[in-house]
């Protein structure tokens, strides 16, 4: 793969062989990004886990301390009270089943986070194919089929994220914004990473933690020291 001129020149700065202090990555990874618009700092962890295996998967999500720098957008799937209480806690669309054709065939997805009660998801369920590749799919791990839809809202407005398995067994996660300072960089970074440790399935054996990985959206990666995380 080809890269510009400014991602080579960054890239310069980074030695492969080397895996960084967390703190030390963080600075360079805000040093080495060099895009116009304020880059997402992701999170690239590859595990010893093998996601075929129900026991092996690794689910969950966590709130960062200084959130992610992006406007979440809530859709929540409710009923009665529900609906009020959705509303007033901020969530920007709140519906039933009128919802179900304007996602299947408008083709509708104005949205970044699908809550819904657990009295809805015989609903939702119809939106598997839809909202399960993209996933988008409301679930109890990710705290995002509950009852109490107020606190979920809050928590996904605060910098809730949800982390889970790729099929190739890497957890990819944002950790906030290039224009974050290094040390909220660094908090959400440790936040993610803690969840992550402990949602160890207790199936897997030998190294959980393979590597770890930070970059910007454009910029070149830099590999984190595991050594403090095994």
């Amino acid at each position: 793969m080809k890269h510009g001129k400014k991602y080579e020149e960054a890239a310069k700065l980074i030695d492969r062989a080397v895996q960084y202090d967390p703190t030390d990555a963080v600075a360079l990874v805000k040093k080495t990004a060099t895009a116009k618009f304020d880059e997402t700092v992701e999170v690239h962890i590859r595990t010893g886990c093998d996601g075929r295996h129900a026991e092996q998967q690794v689910r969950g999500a966590v709130v960062l301390p200084n959130g992610t720098g992006k406007t979440v957008r809530v859709l929540v799937f409710a009923k009665g009270d529900k609906v009020n209480e959705a509303e007033a806690a901020g969530a920007d669309y709140v519906g039933g089943d009128e919802l179900i054709p304007k996602i299947q065939n408008d083709g509708w997805l104005d949205f970044d986070v699908v809550v819904a009660t657990p009295d809805m998801m015989g609903v939702v369920g119809r939106l598997g194919k839809v909202l399960g590749p993209k996933g988008l799919m409301p679930n109890p791990k990710a705290g995002t089929v509950t009852m109490d839809v107020a606190k979920a809202i809050k928590d996904i407005k605060a910098g809730k994220i949800e982390y889970r398995l790729d099929k190739s067994n890497i957890i990819h996660c944002p950790v906030g914004k290039v224009s974050f300072s290094e040390e909220q960089l660094a908090e959400n970074f440790d936040a993610l990473l803690g969840a992550v440790l402990k949602a160890r399935p207790s199936a897997l054996k030998g190294q959980y933690i393979r590597s770890v990985t930070l970059a910007s959206t454009m910029g070149p990666g830099v590999k984190v020291s595991t050594a403090k995380l095994v």
